[in-house]
């Protein structure tokens, strides 16, 4: 009976239990409809029923006995069925109306929230520019609120992912400065911060809901960091600097990957802009890395990263520097980038000398922090969030 519905689709369902067992056999059968039926139900019976409750709570809307039945009592059934159906199926769809109010206002509020937050605007003002987004879009305002925060979500985890490219090249850093004596203690304390750090996105990135790519790359990353973290707890050596290196290249690539799946979830183009500034990071970290790690081993491998690494960072803060997607915050911000990184070159052209290796670290260090505050820029970016 419940399949010939399904294939049928009637207006009505008349049920008629004439034998022992049936009744039984069709409260049974009715459950899978979970007291909502696709069309009005009537029951005729022998007699009236034992038990109406079970009855109405599986969906059926009339019936009558069998030794009652004429052709006006049929009739007067069946519209009575249809019409508690239709009252029902009314009240069910004003109340998911009303569900999807209330839903749709809590993505608004949320949204007001974030855009007051990010951009320092009014209330009013948030709602005004969420109102005009729709209209532009064509969207319901609860929708364009929840795509919004959506947005927001990724450009949080891109950016999050990004600092873990960054800490790879940070700790690997700050060990080859302990061995050259720079700033030894404000390098401990930096490298115990830095670990928390890749503790602390590591636990939010597990709270998102990931397809297999990007869980897949989040696990990797898990891997990478384990050995890597083993080797920090050690006192740094110069022996030991050649495979924490090694581990953090490792950690580099995994997290690399790991950002390009986050990205390609979150399926905006303009998250790419966060994904590109939050590199800028880790670019200036491994290259006083392997700066340091050339004056100090001797070794090929680190001195042959150099001038691609800063190629790619010269290219980059060319990119950032026209992007469109900016305001005079980012620009100012970019524009002190720019005298930093000046000043982190003329740190790897003299890392052989003392002076040269002191500019270098505080140089990353300070682009470290330019770039925090720029790529948190980008992230409340009116062209960001509403694209």
């Amino acid at each position: 009976m419940v399949r010939k519905v399904a294939a049928d689709a009637p207006q009505q369902v008349l049920l008629c239990a004439t034998h022992v067992g049936q009744e039984a056999a069709l409260l049974d059968a009715l459950k899978g409809w979970q007291g909502v039926p696709p069309c009005a139900l009537s029951l005729l019976c022998e007699a009236a029923p034992q038990d109406p409750q079970r009855w109405v709570e599986r969906g059926v809307h009339a019936w009558a006995a069998l030794g009652e039945l004429d052709a006006q009592r049929l009739a007067l059934l069946l519209r009575e069925a249809q019409g508690r159906w239709q009252r029902e199926a009314d009240l069910r769809a004003d109340m998911d109306a009303l569900r999807t109010r209330l839903d749709e206002r809590k993505w608004i509020d949320r949204a007001k929230g974030l855009l007051m937050s990010a951009r320092g605007i009014a209330e009013d003002e948030a709602f005004v520019m969420l109102r005009g987004a729709a209209m532009h879009a064509n969207l319901r305002l609860g929708e364009v609120s929840r795509s919004l925060l959506e947005a927001a979500q990724w450009a949080e985890s891109i950016n999050r992912a990004g600092q873990l490219r960054m800490l790879s090249q940070r700790l690997a850093r700050l060990a080859a400065q302990e061995v050259a004596g720079i700033d030894v203690q404000r390098g401990r304390v930096l490298r115990k911060e830095s670990m928390q750090r890749v503790q602390q996105n590591l636990e939010h990135l597990d709270g998102l809901v990931l397809d297999t790519r990007a869980a897949h790359s989040l696990v990797q990353v898990r891997r990478a960091w384990e050995p890597l973290s083993v080797a920090l707890d050690e006192r740094a050596a110069v022996g030991a600097l050649t495979e924490l290196d090694e581990r953090a290249e490792t950690l580099l690539g995994a997290a690399e990957a790991l950002t390009g799946a986050l990205e390609a979830t979150g399926s905006r183009n303009a998250l790419h802009i966060v994904n590109i500034c939050g590199r800028q990071r880790m670019r200036a970290q491994r290259l006083a890395k392997d700066a340091l790690l050339a004056s100090l081993l001797g070794t090929e491998a680190p001195r042959a990263r150099l001038m691609p690494t800063m190629d790619e960072f010269e290219a980059a803060l060319v990119d950032l520097e026209q992007t469109p997607l900016s305001s005079a915050e980012i620009r100012s911000t970019i524009a002190q980038a720019r005298d930093e990184w000046l000043l982190l070159v003329g740190g790897v052209r003299n890392a052989g000398k003392a002076d040269g290796r002191i500019a270098l670290v505080r140089a990353s260090e300070a682009l470290l922090v330019r770039f925090d505050q720029l790529t948190a820029a980008y992230e409340r970016s009116l062209q960001v969030i509403m694209s």
